[in-house]
Formats: structure tokens, C-alpha cells, sequence
């Protein structure tokens, strides 16, 4: 694809929604009401909204190397307090995905100049969950398991937020992890047992 071509998409595009709709883009400035927050990869073979089937104004989406939400990360923590305490979305998802780039960087002892901060986080990750990785001979079971488990915990992460919180104290909101497996086109729930996760931390992190 060239960047003239990417053009001529958009025309047409623009086209065919006005032939369905000649009201589509007027309807469309007037504002936003998602009732999802999407926190994905920015990888080029995951796109949020083509997964989900989602509609434009359906999902408010962040994306970045590897869906991390660290709390040093002004991008990811001002996404999060737009969408959870300015659009009171009821949902938080992140969603990993298998053969992650990232993920299978931060797997190998090289130095990658700037990307060595970021990787660390995953790095971390695998500190934490040691014992049940290196139990893992296989390398690709493994390098996936490490996918599911950073998606665990950079849901803890938004879990510990302030708005994420202060939206579980006064409404209804649910967060979720997520899994797009690249070879069959599947969403994976993981099921993670969040309130037993947080029972273990939730005196350290707890706001209020």
C-alpha cells in the first residue's frame, strides 16, 4: 500500500458510507459515547476494531509495543483517566496477542537501545511469574504463556489506577484480558480470577 493509494481509499470509503447514510459524518462530529476502552499492541496485524467487528464510536482504543500499562507512562495513564473518568466506559480490556514482537524481544538477552526501558516491564513480568515459566520446556508454549501473563498484569496495573478505583466505588466497570490469537482469529477470554489476584495486593495499592 503507497500513500496515494491510502487516499483513494479514503474516498472511497467516505462514499460508501454517505450512500448508506448521508447524515454519517455530521452524526459522527457530534461527540463520542464508547463503552469500551481498548488497551492493545500496536502491532500491524492487530487493528482493535476489525476483531471486535466494532463500529467508529463504539471503542476508545490505546495501543502501544506489547499492550503495557505502566504507571510511568503519561500516554497510557491520560488514556485511561479520558476514558474511565471523562466517558465513563464500563469496560477496560487488554488485549495481547500471540507471537507478540515485544513479548518475545524482551524473552532474548540483547541490548535493544531505547526499546531496553520499555522491554524491562515485560522483563519484570517474567521475574514475577519465574517459577511457572521456567517450568515451561517448550519455547513456543512458553514465549505464549509469557503473552498471557503480561496481559495479567498490566491488568493489575490498570487496576491500580486512581480513576480505575474511584469508577469501582461509584459504578459499575469491568476490566478484562484479553487474548487475539493471530493463527485462528480467535478472541481468547482468559478468565483471569482478578478478585483473587487482588486480594493479595489490595491493601499495598488501595487509594481510599
Amino acid at each position: 500500500m503507497n500513500i496515494k493509494q491510502i487516499f483513494n481509499n479514503n474516498k472511497k470509503w467516505i462514499a460508501e458510507k454517505l450512500d448508506v447514510d448521508k447524515d454519517y459524518f455530521e452524526n459522527l462530529s457530534k461527540g463520542q459515547s464508547p463503552e469500551v476502552l481498548y488497551i492493545g499492541c500496536s502491532d500491524s496485524r492487530v487493528t482493535a476494531e476489525d476483531l471486535m467487528g466494532a463500529a467508529p464510536g463504539d471503542v476508545f482504543v490505546h495501543r502501544n509495543i506489547a499492550n503495557m500499562v505502566p504507571n510511568t507512562d503519561l500516554s497510557a495513564m491520560s488514556v485511561i483517566n479520558y476514558a474511565v473518568s471523562h466517558l465513563k466506559v464500563k469496560h477496560v480490556v487488554v488485549c495481547g496477542h500471540y507471537f507478540c514482537g515485544g513479548v518475545k524481544a524482551a524473552m532474548q538477552s540483547a541490548d535493544l537501545g531505547i526499546l531496553n526501558p520499555w522491554l524491562r516491564n515485560i522483563r519484570d513480568v517474567y521475574r514475577l511469574h519465574r517459577k511457572e515459566l521456567d517450568a515451561i520446556s517448550d519455547e513456543e508454549a512458553k514465549y505464549k504463556r509469557l503473552v498471557e501473563l503480561n496481559v495479567q498484569e498490566q491488568c493489575v496495573n490498570v487496576l491500580k489506577t486512581s480513576d480505575v478505583q474511584t469508577a469501582f466505588r461509584d459504578r459499575d466497570i469491568t476490566v478484562h484480558g484479553w487474548v487475539f490469537d493471530i493463527h485462528s482469529g480467535k478472541l481468547i477470554d482468559l478468565e483471569i480470577d482478578f478478585e483473587g489476584i487482588l486480594s493479595e495486593i489490595r491493601e499495598i495499592y488501595r487509594l481510599d
